[in-house]
């Protein structure tokens, strides 16, 4: 507590400081020279930078952080008037060093990146975007997806939304950490390790461009970094779990052994289950899962975490799906996925677009949700929304989001917590939840799912509108279950 109070007193006084010189300045006060205080001492950092910099360290009250964290947001929202003309939220782009770690035309690998000096919490992002598994698709991929296979275009800046954004009231716990996100350029799942060659015509180094940032990343603070979160969402979701333990590994390995590793995997735990209709394998798209990766991961020279293959040995393509890969992984990973996966859909070949489904489909759909409820019965930490939709973290909604009453940033708080009580022998904290999953069975019987909107006229749906547009019987789901058809439309209007 005195370190709390101490931290709070010091932050309070800063802040005051602040508000009072913007105040004046806001006022049109005159600066008078007769009057003028003693200039105050500007700290600088080691690595030359000139601003003022106060390097306090909030990962030291992370005991009472909820009452703490809601002090400086009070603080930092009521002066952000004042401090906006000047603070410079946008991420900068930085390329490797290592010139021979490529996208996969042989452009330059890179990363964007705002500290935050004073955070030792680091948040790494790695960006999703499907794959490719062949020189022909690859082909095709970079004639309409250059961006997510070549630098050249990239942009210096990046403004960060959801889990990256700087704001407090779009990113309550981690708002104040420094921020990494790392572009997808490497089409292999970030797992590749294979440099360009006349056969494949392209490298895929994906997992060699998540080493090499960590790596250059040391020399900017990272070294003195107490929690580094590794985020990802889609193929980036997929990609934390390949490479979470190896990122802990590295760190360990160059001396870091101080730096708690975790991992967070958004709309990454895909199924490696039967399509609704088997379709000939041409593209991502309409080919089977396991057989995409099957190819990917000998295109691509894949590497897989090492306990998974010596697992799946010969069969390493079963590492690339979350409830195979899990059992393995050492460092703590905090899953979220939604129950009716819009990417796991596609390429199970069901179609939403604007025909209602027919009850094969309506049964699929329903199992899928089933099935992945199965998949995450062992998995301690996660947020499973009954929705249909595709990836959240990075979405500006993503506070919005709830399961049984708790929102995808609480229960990381929640999560946070929990790490740090179980490393300091201590109780979980109570009424503070991190196994969150819907029990309803239909897509968006969450009323906090996301808008869905008819993809033909641009309206918003309600939940039964969205129901009846694909195909669903009031009556016969009615029958099936029991009940009243008026009882079921309430339920499903109250989002029950």
């Amino acid at each position: 507590m005195t370190a709390i109070r101490m931290v709070s007193s010091v932050l309070l006084l800063v802040l005051m400081q602040s508000g009072a010189l913007c105040a004046r300045r806001y006022r049109g006060g005159r600066n008078s020279q007769s009057r003028r205080a003693p200039n105050p001492p500007v700290y600088r950092a080691d690595r030359g930078d000139t601003t003022e910099s106060f390097p306090l360290d909030f990962t030291a009250v992370e005991e009472n952080m909820d009452n703490f964290m809601t002090q400086v947001k009070n603080l930092a929202q009521s002066l952000y008037p004042c401090s906006a003309q000047k603070l410079d939220h946008d991420m900068k782009l930085n390329f490797l060093e290592n010139s021979s770690v490529t996208c996969n035309d042989g452009s330059a690998a890179g990363y964007y990146l705002k500290e935050s000096r004073g955070s030792r919490r680091w948040l790494i992002f790695l960006e999703g975007g499907w794959y490719c598994f062949n020189k022909e698709n690859c082909d095709s991929r970079y004639e309409t997806m250059r961006r997510l296979m070549s630098s050249s275009k990239w942009p210096k800046s990046k403004t960060g939304t959801g889990i990256l954004s700087p704001l407090p009231e779009e990113n309550p716990h981690w708002w104040n950490a420094n921020m990494v996100f790392i572009p997808y350029c490497s089409s292999d799942v970030w797992s590749g390790a294979t440099a360009k060659t006349e056969q494949s015509g392209y490298a895929f180094m994906g997992s060699l461009i998540i080493e090499e940032v960590v790596k250059e990343l040391l020399n900017k603070g990272l070294d003195n970094a107490k929690v580094l979160l590794l985020a990802g969402s889609s193929a980036g979701g997929t990609g934390v779990l390949l490479n979470v333990d190896h990122v802990a590994e590295l760190l360990a390995g160059l001396g870091h052994t101080g730096i708690q590793v975790r991992g967070l995997s958004d709309s990454g735990w895909f199924l490696d289950n039967k399509q609704y209709h088997c379709t000939d394998c041409i593209d991502t798209v309409n080919c089977a899962p396991t057989e995409t990766i099957k190819r990917g991961i000998k295109y691509w020279g894949g590497v897989v975490p090492e306990k998974c293959r010596q697992t799946h040995e010969g069969e390493e393509w079963n590492c690339f799906f979350g409830y195979r890969v899990f059992p393995s992984i050492k460092s703590p990973v905090f899953v979220v996925q939604w129950l009716f996966d819009e990417a796991q859909l596609t390429v199970d070949n069901i179609q939403l677009t604007g025909q209602p489904v027919q009850e094969g489909q309506w049964r699929y759909i329903q199992n899928l949700g089933i099935e992945l409820r199965n998949t995450l019965k062992d998995v301690p930490a996660m947020f499973a929304p009954a929705c249909l939709s595709h990836e959240i973290i990075t979405r500006t909604y993503w506070t919005d989001v709830q399961v049984k009453g708790t929102s995808l940033p609480r229960a990381l708080h929640c999560w946070d917590r929990s790490l740090h009580d179980n490393r300091n022998n201590k109780a979980p904290p109570k009424g503070c939840p991190v196994y969150l999953i819907d029990s309803c069975p239909w897509p968006h019987c969450n009323p906090t799912c996301p808008t869905i909107r008819d993809q033909f006229t641009g309206q918003e749906m309600n939940v039964i509108q969205f129901l009846m547009h694909m195909g669903f019987d009031v009556q016969k789901m009615a029958q099936q279950q029991g009940m009243d058809p008026s009882k079921l439309l309430g339920m499903l209007s109250s989002g029950s």
